[in-house]
C-alpha cells in the first residue's frame, strides 16, 4: 500500500523534478495567489461602492475585454519571441499596475471609474501573459511529462483561488482594502525571481515564428482544420460566456439569497477553489485525455451548477461548492490538455491565445449578461442559465463527436506540422 502511494505521488508530481519548473511553478504560486487577492477585493470594493450585480459584471468585463480584443495578437506575438523574457516584461508592468491600484485607494481617490480604469491595464497585461505563460510551460519540461505539467499548473492556479480570496476577506475586513491590492504588487518579485534564476541551456524553446503578414489568419486557419482543437474551443466559448462567472454569481448568491457576508463570499470562493485543487491534482495523474472526458467533465460542470442554484441554506451550497469546483477543473484541465498538447508547435501560442479569448475574452459579453439575469430574475437564475449552458455544450459536442472516440496524441504527426508550415508561408 505505501509502495502504491508512493508511486502515485511520484506520477502526480514527476515535473517538479525539472529545477526550472520548479522555480516556475512557484513563483507562480506566490504571484497567482496575489492576483486573486486583487480580483477579490475589486470585486467587494465595488460591491461596496454600488451594491450592482451589473456593475459587477462591468469590472469583469473591464478585466477580460483586452483579452477579446487583443488575444490573437498577443499569440502571434508570444508564437515569435523569448517566452521568458516576455513574461518577465508582462510581469514587471503587472507589478507597477497593483501598486498604483494601492496607491490610489490609499489616497481616497478609489471610485468606480478609477477601478474600471485600472482593470483594462490589468486586461491589456492578461491578454498578453496568458499565451505566453501557458506555452512557455510546455517548453521546460521534456515532451514525455508535459501533460504533467500542464495539469500541476492547472492546479497551482486554483491552489491560489483557495489562498487568494481567504485571504483578500480576512485583509478587508481587518486592514482595508489597500494593502490587498499592495501585497498583490509585492508578490510579483516571486516570479520574477523564478523566470531570471533558470538556467536557459536546460529549456525546450520552440523555434520562434518569424514576423510577417498573415500570422493570425494561419493560425485561425490551422485551428479550422483541427476538429479535435474546434470541438473543446466551442464549448470552452459557450461555458466560459455563462459558467464562468464565479466572481459575478458567487457574491450575490452568497450575499443574497443565503444571507451571507464578505466573509463567507471569500470562505464560499475558497472551498470552491479547494474543490478545483482536488480536481487538478487528480487529472495530474493522467498521462492521455480523450475527447469523451471532456464531454463528461461539461456534463457534470453543468449538474453542479444547476445544484448550487437550488441549493436552500450555506450548509448545502459548501459541499456543493467543492463538487463544483471538482467538475469545473475537470473540464478546464481537460479542454486545455486538448489544446496545449494537440497544437502544433509553431501554432501554440496562437491556438492558446484563441482559446483565451473565447474563455477570458468571453466574459465581457457573459459577465454582464449575468449579472443582469442575477439583479432581474435572482443570483440562482444567473447560476442556473451557466448550469444549462453547460449542458448544452455537452449535447452539442456529444453530436460533433460521433465517431470512435480517440486519445489525443502528446505531439502532431511531422507530416501534418509539415503541412501546416506550408500553409503559414503561402500565406
Amino acid at each position: 500500500m505505501t509502495g502504491r502511494i508512493r508511486g502515485g505521488a511520484r506520477d502526480t508530481f514527476r515535473a517538479l523534478h525539472v529545477r526550472n519548473f520548479r522555480l516556475f511553478l512557484s513563483g507562480q504560486l506566490i504571484s497567482q495567489t496575489g492576483t486573486w487577492l486583487t480580483m477579490v477585493t475589486q470585486t467587494l470594493l465595488v460591491l461596496k461602492l454600488t451594491g450592482s450585480g451589473v456593475a459587477i459584471g462591468l469590472l469583469t468585463a473591464c478585466q477580460f475585454l483586452p483579452v477579446l480584443v487583443l488575444g490573437a495578437w498577443a499569440g502571434s506575438v508570444a508564437d515569435r519571441s523569448d517566452k521568458r523574457r516576455l513574461l518577465m516584461q508582462v510581469q514587471a508592468g503587472a507589478m507597477v499596475q497593483s501598486l498604483v491600484l494601492a496607491a490610489v485607494v490609499f489616497s481616497g481617490n478609489a471610485t468606480v471609474p478609477v477601478i474600471y480604469a485600472l482593470a483594462l491595464v490589468q486586461g491589456v497585461l492578461t491578454a498578453f501573459d496568458n499565451p505566453a505563460r501557458r506555452a512557455f510551460v510546455v517548453e521546460m519540461v521534456p515532451k514525455e511529462i508535459v501533460a504533467n505539467a500542464v495539469s500541476l499548473n492547472s492546479a497551482v492556479m486554483t491552489g491560489s483561488r483557495v489562498l487568494g480570496p481567504a485571504a483578500a476577506g480576512a485583509l478587508v475586513v481587518t486592514v482595508g482594502f489597500g494593502w490587498a491590492f499592495l501585497i498583490d504588487g509585492l508578490s510579483y518579485l516571486a516570479v520574477l525571481y523564478g523566470l531570471y534564476a533558470m538556467r536557459t541551456a536546460e529549456l525546450h524553446p520552440t523555434v520562434p515564428s518569424l514576423r510577417g503578414k498573415g500570422q493570425v489568419r494561419a493560425g485561425l486557419r490551422y485551428v479550422r482544420s483541427q476538429r479535435d482543437l474546434v470541438v473543446p474551443l466551442v464549448m470552452m466559448a459557450a461555458i466560459g460566456t455563462f459558467a464562468f462567472n464565479f466572481q459575478v454569481t458567487i457574491p450575490l448568491l452568497v450575499m443574497g439569497p443565503l444571507g451571507g457576508g464578505n466573509g463567507t463570499f471569500t470562505v464560499m470562493f475558497s472551498v470552491l477553489s479547494l474543490g478545483s485543487l482536488v480536481g487538478a491534482l487528480w487529472t495530474a495523474r493522467r498521462s492521455e485525455v480523450t475527447n469523451h472526458q471532456i464531454v463528461v467533465a461539461a456534463a457534470g460542470f453543468g449538474a453542479a451548477m444547476l445544484a448550487l442554484a437550488a441549493a436552500p441554506a450555506l450548509w448545502v451550497a459548501f459541499p456543493v461548492a467543492v463538487v463544483l469546483g471538482i467538475a469545473s477543473i475537470g473540464f478546464m484541465t481537460a479542454s486545455t490538455a486538448v489544446v496545449q498538447m494537440r497544437a502544433a508547435p509553431e501554432f501554440r501560442g496562437r491556438v492558446l491565445a484563441l482559446q483565451a479569448m473565447v474563455f477570458l475574452g468571453s466574459t465581457p459579453i457573459g459577465g454582464p449578461i449575468v449579472g443582469f439575469v442575477s439583479d432581474t430574475a435572482g443570483p440562482r437564475a444567473g447560476i442556473a442559465l451557466g448550469g444549462l449552458a453547460c449542458l448544452g455544450a455537452a449535447s452539442w459536442a456529444t453530436r460533433a463527436l460521433r465517431h470512435p472516440d480517440a486519445t489525443v496524441p502528446l505531439d502532431p504527426p511531422a507530416a501534418e506540422r509539415a503541412t501546416d508550415q506550408a500553409v503559414t508561408l503561402a500565406d
